[in-house]
């Protein structure tokens, strides 16, 4: 297995982290014309419609894909809507989403029974250390109930990340179509409760083409494209060559927010950035780092 990305598989990647980056200001601009709820609700619709009458369904038991479907629909999407719904702004939830790594990571140690290295703590406290800047920063646009709705859509996510595993090798696109069918009808339960009958009907009515490109960029792009791409990557790379990739995710959130709807960037917040980052490429490279170390000192 090639571990050297070519050019044109590294713009491959490259348009995957800008869309699911990217993404996080079309959330923000559709939620100025939907509810959160409602809006998830039709993410997941339009990604079940109609792939799911083209794709057979994934050789894996229903309740991996019901569990699979909540975790992600109600839990990371559901969350991440309502927290981005006036309670975070864009570019942090972009950031501050991707503690799913160490959630991940805790999640598999806890079923596994390992336990962390030291350079996993060291990373850990880093990543820790920049959500406490991003707390100590807490104002109008960002709010402690915000932070901590990302932060459980974060759990949720890993969560979603270790049912996936167990599934095994899937064509990860149909997983994603055909789990989705258990994240719609709860998350439409959830709106009609929540938000009212009248919030929902209304936020149909009043749904311009640019609300419902948003609906599809999140359910074409963000879901079937970014899955099926980064899917097809890692099954012709090494995970350690692909995904690092994803930590330019949080650049693209923030530099399009910044660019797009004027989120500042004030050095608290860069701080913030770097030291969450920091820890995440800590993380994701040090075993390559130290697989290259150990060579060189093999080969004096």
């Amino acid at each position: 297995m090639n571990s050297t990305l070519s050019l044109k598989h590294f713009l491959l990647a490259l348009a995957v982290v800008a869309v699911w980056g990217t993404n996080f200001v079309v959330i923000k601009l559709a939620l100025g014309q939907m509810p959160p709820l409602l809006f998830a609700t039709l993410r997941f619709t339009v990604a079940v419609l109609p792939a799911i009458f083209f794709l057979p369904r994934p050789n894996v038991p229903w309740r991996n894909l019901a569990a699979y479907g909540l975790l992600i629909g109600v839990g990371q999407f559901g969350l991440l809507f309502v927290a981005m719904n006036g309670h975070i702004s864009p570019g942090l939830a972009s950031l501050v989403i991707q503690i799913q790594v160490f959630f991940t990571i805790g999640l598999s140690m806890r079923l596994s029974g390992e336990r962390l290295q030291r350079i996993q703590w060291l990373a850990l406290a880093m990543a820790s250390a920049g959500i406490g800047v991003i707390v100590m920063h807490t104002d109008g646009a960002t709010t402690l109930l915000g932070l901590g709705l990302i932060l459980l859509a974060a759990l949720s996510w890993a969560g979603g990340n270790i049912v996936a595993r167990n599934a095994g090798q899937v064509n990860m696109v149909a997983y994603v179509v055909w789990s989705s069918l258990f994240a719609v009808p709860p998350l439409m339960a959830l709106s009609i409760a929540v938000e009212g009958w009248d919030a929902v009907s209304s936020g149909l009515r009043e749904a311009d083409l640019m609300t419902w490109l948003a609906v599809a960029w999140q359910a074409l792009g963000n879901s079937l494209f970014g899955y099926a791409a980064w899917g097809w990557l890692l099954a012709r790379y090494p995970a350690a060559t692909i995904t690092p990739m994803a930590l330019l995710v949080p650049l693209f959130g923030m530099g399009s927010a910044a660019l797009w709807l004027s989120e500042g960037l004030p050095a608290w917040k860069l701080g913030a950035a770097a030291l969450v980052m920091g820890g995440l490429a800590l993380n994701l490279l040090w075993p390559k780092f130290r697989l290259w170390l150990q060579q060189r000192v093999a080969a004096t």
